[in-house]
């Protein structure tokens, strides 16, 4: 099976991009912190996953015409979407797990929201373990955390004081999406992989979806799955979110990404960008050069480099000698966008559509 892995770099030069809600000790009750990992060698700001993926997801809704975001309820304490990766695409491509209350009170409210007229019926408890996989963002090297006394003093009387902590750091994280999983929608007794109860499995069937027997399977054409999984790689060239934007107005589009269509799941970029005895992010080419060797067979893609001019441009530089080299031949460099767009257009060419079997 095939999987787009890919490694990028979020540069936050002064930044609060996912906080933790007050921070206690400190000379105010109200101190916003920042998620941090704290370790002997020191403190490592981090972006969690759900924070990355809740920004994809709302990017692709706002920015890009074609994708289907599924509708999401509430009942008391439980939120599912309508779990049906057949008609929406994040369905598809980031998973679900749907198990509605069965008590009469849950019912009730169901039967009365008029939203959800549109709703799937669901016969059963499906999930959906996510094609597309994320790591956790973290800075590449430990930074000192910046604590910012601030007041609110637009009112009569005393000032309000409070503090909000931020940082300045090179975030990096690891991507890996299952090209095989993609618009592919099993119904075996599994979890992760009951992704159709009977009512999805009828749907299937009227959808006109090749059914895959031996799999126990229903899957979309190839150019509904390739449509899709091309609207998740443009969204991530248009990245938007992170909190504190209004303070720290902080880019979080990707300034660095390495990416390849590769034969298996396991990451083999993890280990070229580090961090250098100053803290800055470092291409480490000698990594690079053991992971083309070593992983040679199972490069499925040439390898799609975006890297924009202005940032780190020494080591940019030292990619591009690299790139010139008969060890590198397989590397494009280009614009992080225009390296996106450079997947898409392979993912969609149609000799490459073994990718997605």
């Amino acid at each position: 099976m095939a999987f787009v892995t890919g490694l990028f770099l979020i540069d936050a030069p002064a930044s609060a991009l996912n906080n933790l809600g007050n921070v206690q000790g400190r000379l105010f009750d109200n101190v916003a912190g920042v998620k941090v990992i704290r370790t002997r060698e020191g403190t490592y700001p981090y972006v969690s996953a759900q924070a990355f993926r809740y920004w994809l997801r709302t990017t692709l809704e706002k920015f890009h015409p074609a994708w289907k975001a599924a509708p999401i309820w509430r009942e008391q304490k439980v939120a599912y979407t309508d779990a049906n990766p057949i008609r929406w695409w994040d369905d598809d491509l980031f998973g679900y797990m749907r198990a509605p209350s069965k008590k009469s009170a849950a019912a009730e409210q169901r039967e009365a929201d008029e939203s959800r007229v549109s709703e799937t019926p669901t016969s059963d408890a499906v999930t959906r373990a996510s094609p597309f996989r994320v790591s956790t963002l973290v800075s590449i090297a430990p930074v000192n955390i910046v604590e910012d006394w601030e007041t609110m003093s637009r009112h009569e009387g005393d000032p309000v004081p409070y503090s909000s902590q931020f940082y300045r750091a090179t975030l990096k994280g690891l991507f890996s999406l299952d090209l095989h999983a993609c618009g592919t929608f099993w119904y075996r007794q599994k979890t992760g992989f009951r992704n159709l109860d009977n009512v999805r499995i009828e749907e299937a069937k009227r959808a006109g979806l090749q059914e895959l027997p031996k799999e126990k399977a229903y899957r979309l054409s190839l150019d509904e799955r390739v449509r899709r999984i091309s609207a998740l790689f443009e969204g991530m060239a248009l990245l938007e979110g992170g909190a504190k934007q209004a303070l720290h107005y902080t880019d979080v589009t990707p300034v660095v990404v390495i990416m390849a269509v590769t034969r298996g799941g396991n990451h083999i970029f993890g280990h070229v960008i580090g961090a250098n005895a100053r803290g800055l992010p470092e291409l480490k080419v000698e990594a690079l050069k053991e992971a083309l060797r070593i992983f040679r067979e199972d490069l499925l893609s040439e390898v799609f480099v975006g890297w924009v001019c202005g940032y780190l441009d020494d080591e940019r530089s030292k990619l591009e000698n690299f790139a010139q080299t008969e060890e590198g031949q397989r590397i494009r460099i280009s614009h992080p966008r225009e390296a996106f767009q450079a997947l898409v257009d392979a993912l969609q060419k149609p000799e490459n559509a073994y990718w997605l079997d």
